[in-house]
């Protein structure tokens, strides 16, 4: 029962960052029916921002300020450069293809993809980054917490979860309870109609890509701050969040979430109870199933189109 929680602990972790990402995947697939296949390469950046301003600070062992202000700084910074760089990505990269044939906004998402690895991996090497210190990992945040049946659950792996569950209900809330949420909703049904009503589609649209990217840069700081972050990171992560986004439902920021926890909770089993060499086919398998047999996902509704 000890080794079962343990798992259920380190797979609501994973998961809790699966779903930050997929939260992404889903909010710029509604609005632009675009896979943006960048997203993975935006966490990956956003882990080394938080590496950069963490190191800025004093590094983790020794830092300038509290650890818990450090871990706000870290966070906050992470996501306001990934908002940038979202911004970035959508005005160079997509706006332009807006109304060209579907397979160029993704060429173009691929090409931004290897841009974003490449560059990172040219500036810093193929080298690993470790946030992980005495303060972070192994002292205040890791005695801290409390047991379960004998299981120890750090304070670092609660805000993880926690942080990933309150970023969700913010998103819930200013997607179905604001006048922006309305006009992205509006935007995601029928673009050109949206238009004519007098809403502004870019700035929804900027709007989004800002929301996902800043997501993804506080799942890239949760990420680092439990395994090394590297520059390749951002393309196997990111393929996870869009399979944890597949299985709930692409399109649904519940069914993001609850697909985010089921995947690392299958990961984290898979690797418990069997190996960790096959908990990628796992993973993988799981998005080839869901494909085939429910390619709306937990969540979501069949796709009706008129003919």
């Amino acid at each position: 029962m000890q080794f079962f929680i343990q798992l259920s602990l380190d797979g609501l972790t994973i998961g809790s960052v699966y779903a930050l990402v997929a939260l992404g995947y889903t909010l710029i697939y509604g609005v632009l029916k675009l896979l943006n296949f960048a997203h993975g390469d935006v966490f990956m950046v956003g882990s080394f921002i938080g590496y950069g301003v963490l190191q800025a600070l004093g590094g983790a062992s020794d830092p300038v300020v509290p650890v818990w202000l450090l871990l706000v700084l870290v966070t906050l910074a992470a996501m306001v450069g990934c908002a940038v760089l979202g911004v970035v990505i959508e005005r160079f990269a997509y706006r332009p293809l807006r109304n060209a044939p579907r397979i160029a906004p993704l060429i173009s998402a691929l090409g931004v993809s290897f841009f974003l690895s490449n560059s990172m991996q040219l500036e810093f090497g193929a080298q690993q980054f470790n946030y992980a210190s005495y303060n972070l990992s192994g002292g205040a945040l890791y005695f801290h917490g409390f047991d379960l049946d004998h299981v120890h659950i750090p304070l670092l792996r609660i805000i993880t979860i926690g942080s990933a569950f309150a970023l969700m209900v913010v998103l819930w809330f200013l997607v179905n309870r604001t006048r922006t949420g309305k006009a992205m909703r509006a935007t995601s049904f029928d673009r050109e109609a949206a238009a004519m009503l007098g809403i502004d589609i870019d700035r929804v649209i900027v709007f989004t890509f800002i929301l996902g990217s800043a997501l993804a840069g506080a799942a890239g700081v949760m990420f680092a701050l439990r395994v090394p972050t590297f520059a390749a990171v951002g393309f196997t992560t990111g393929l996870k969040g869009f399979t944890a986004a597949v299985i709930g439902g692409i399109g649904s920021i519940p069914g993001a979430m609850v697909g985010g926890i089921l995947l690392g909770c299958a990961e984290s089993y898979t690797a418990g109870y069997w190996t960790t060499a096959w908990s990628d086919l796992v993973v993988f398998s799981i998005l080839i199933a869901f494909m085939i047999f429910r390619p709306q996902g937990l969540f979501g509704r069949v796709d009706i189109r008129k003919v």
